[in-house]
């Protein structure tokens, strides 16, 4: 039976290569995203029809949405630059959104057999990792998605003993964004970026669901 993959964020930078990358291995790929579909966190009620119009199951499904600037605001270096709208716009993409996607996870993955749903997260919403500061906003809303995957694995277990449920640190993709904001780090291609995601999440199991895991396959502390 051919395999089918939803991904969520199709049109991005790592949702592309990891269509590209399914559709090359033989998945059946289904792809969402805000340029092609209207599938925008900031109308909710949208993606909720769009999720709720879909009638099969999936062995695969990746969010890979996410920002780190929004509306031309950066991550913030200080307290004193911390805004109440740029914080919210934070929580409605890298949080919200995703969790309205879980919403739907225990429809759209089979009971039966194995499945798996990863959603991008990043380092700097560990809470544990965090030695630099700074960055409030994505770090408090990566945190809070990383809550809600954990959670939201717990609950799968009873319905889909099966399911890998877990977020994703893909290391620095590089992208004009990370020109500016990655400054230091070594970066991977989005092709590179899909192909250490996808060696990541061939390699779980039911017994990591729940946790967070980088580019490698290492367990990042919450």
């Amino acid at each position: 039976m051919k395999k089918k993959a939803l991904i969520l964020g199709a049109s991005g930078g790592i949702g592309s290569a990891i269509t590209r990358r399914l559709e090359a291995a033989g998945w059946s790929v289904t792809g969402l995203s805000r340029s092609a579909d209207g599938f925008d966190y900031a109308d909710p009620d949208r993606v909720d029809t769009l999720l709720s119009d879909i009638d099969t199951t999936f062995d695969m499904i990746f969010i890979a949405t996410g920002a780190l600037e929004i509306d031309g605001t950066g991550p913030e270096k200080a307290l004193r630059q911390l805004d109440a709208d740029a914080m919210a716009a934070q929580f409605r993409v890298n949080t919200i959104g995703p969790a309205m996607i879980l919403r739907h996870a225990a429809r759209l993955l089979p009971r039966d057999r194995e499945a798996r749903l990863a959603a991008l997260s990043a380092r700097v919403g560990s809470i544990g990792d965090n030695a630099l500061g700074g960055w409030y906003g994505y770090r408090a809303a990566k945190a809070a998605l990383n809550q809600i995957v954990h959670t939201a694995s717990i609950e799968l277990a009873r319905t889909h003993p099966q399911a890998v449920c877990v977020a994703l640190h893909p290391g620095t993709v590089a992208t004009p964004l990370t020109e500016v904001h990655g400054r230091g780090h070594d970066k991977h291609s989005p092709d590179e970026a899909a192909r250490h995601l996808m060696g990541v999440l061939d390699r779980l199991t039911p017994a990591d669901s729940g946790h967070l895991f980088d580019w490698r396959g290492d367990p990042i502390p919450w």
